[in-house]
């Protein structure tokens, strides 16, 4: 066994978390439900009203994903889509 010193600092990397914008978000699970032949709109609009993200698939990991984020911030976003984009 070899000698330990546990009178030294140690340095543990750790990675940095990947960040992503609320429309990156929900681009990303619309298409992940959209592949798993879901219906995106209802399932998102389901999550968004009960706040159970089991009506989001954890495919390629949007459910995750999705709960990075506030119900009411992606209704900010949905919103500030609409009227821009009009």
């Amino acid at each position: 066994m070899g000698n330990a010193n546990f009178d030294e600092t140690m340095n543990f990397k750790v990675e940095k978390e990947e960040k992503f914008s609320p429309s990156e978000i929900l681009l990303t699970v619309y298409k992940s439900l959209k592949e798993k032949g879901y219906n995106p709109i209802n399932q998102i609009v389901g999550y968004i009203l009960s706040g159970d993200p089991t009506y989001i698939t954890s495919y390629n990991n949007a459910r995750s994903l999705i709960k990075k984020l506030e119900r009411d911030e992606l209704l900010e976003e949905l919103v500030k889509y609409y009227v821009e984009v009009r």
